[in-house]
């Protein structure tokens, strides 16, 4: 059976001018994500982790055409969705829908709630009648946990977890096969958090959909996902089963990751290795040669400057291997 979807030597790479640069000076390039592989099966979770400019979010977007990008995406086996015209890829879009990391900032402040979950229905399905399209929303909102009463309310009026609610209804509405989450839960408080991973969760077991799931905190993605890439500087790292990746991290940077989640049990924590990250991650205009991670990493040497690592048996190090992250 072929996947879901599958990204093939996905790249993204924008021209950058500087103030004061001639209209006849080359534009730099930055290149944000940098030749992605991954596959994604239907009904299953895709963590995807790494801190701020890893290329998390321009590859959800790279997925679904919101910026240019070159490879292959092929949806289902057989449609290269970056080979698609604006016109036909918008009936893929009521297969793949996304929710955004900033709940209030992704709605209309001018439309209601009940139209900005209809908002996709009055595109994809425009012949609906108006009372097929209030019963949909209506059962959506409370699928979601919004009540009936509130659906002529305006997003100003709502929290920031029932913003995000909101934006979670308007994704679902025309059943989607995949939902891209770009970090739905970081602009919330941490008790909000759980209580949106959780719908999430049970949303994605009760309604069968697909789920990238894009976060820079691994414990976030531990209780969703099924499998877990692992991304640095537009690059992929690390790619495993969740099991297996939180149990033995073989790539330094997933080590320094997990070893600054917090134990609940205080002895464990105390017991903890601790591996910082040293120095900040260098700018995408001027990577480093070789390993993109060499400058930050503890196990550096002559051959990480000279050569890039390929992705082998799901991690991309020259010296893999697991170290203990706990006493």
């Amino acid at each position: 059976m072929s996947a879901l979807i599958e990204a093939c030597d996905v790249r993204v790479t924008f021209h950058i001018r500087r103030e004061g640069d001639m209209p006849w000076t080359k534009p730099r390039e930055l290149q944000a994500v940098a030749g992605v592989d991954f596959a994604l099966n239907a009904g299953e979770t895709l963590g995807i982790v790494g801190e701020s400019g890893s290329g998390k979010s321009t590859l959800a977007r790279a997925l679904i055409q919101m910026v240019p990008a070159t490879g292959q995406v092929i949806w289902q086996g057989k449609t290269d969705l970056l080979a698609l015209s604006p016109q036909d890829m918008l009936a893929y879009r009521r297969d793949i829908q996304m929710v955004f990391q900033d709940p209030l900032a992704s709605l209309n402040p001018r439309m209601t709630v009940g139209q900005i979950i209809a908002e996709p229905l009055r595109t994809h399905y425009s012949a609906l009648p108006p009372s097929e399209v209030k019963a949909r929303v209506q059962l959506t909102m409370d699928r979601v946990g919004l009540l009936p009463n509130q659906i002529n309310r305006y997003p100003h009026e709502f929290s920031g977890g029932q913003c995000q609610r909101i934006g979670i209804a308007r994704a679902l509405i025309v059943e989607p096969k995949l939902l891209v989450c770009d970090e739905p839960v970081s602009a919330l408080d941490v008790s909000i958090q759980a209580q949106v991973i959780n719908l999430l969760a049970r949303l994605q077991k009760e309604l069968g959909i697909a789920m990238i799931f894009i976060a820079h905190d691994l414990s976030v993605v531990k209780h969703v996902s099924d499998r877990v890439m692992v991304m640095y500087l537009g690059r992929v790292v690390e790619t495993a089963a969740k099991r297996d990746l939180f149990a033995a991290p073989q790539h330094p940077y997933t080590q320094a990751l997990l070893s600054a989640v917090p134990i609940p049990d205080p002895a464990a924590e105390r017991a903890k290795v601790m591996i910082p990250l040293d120095g900040d991650l260098p700018s995408p205009m001027s990577p480093p040669s070789g390993c993109v991670f060499r400058t930050r990493c503890f196990r550096a040497a002559a051959r990480c400057v000279a050569e890039i690592p390929t992705l082998t048996g799901g991690v991309a190090c020259h010296f893999p291997g697991m170290m203990q992250l706990a006493g």
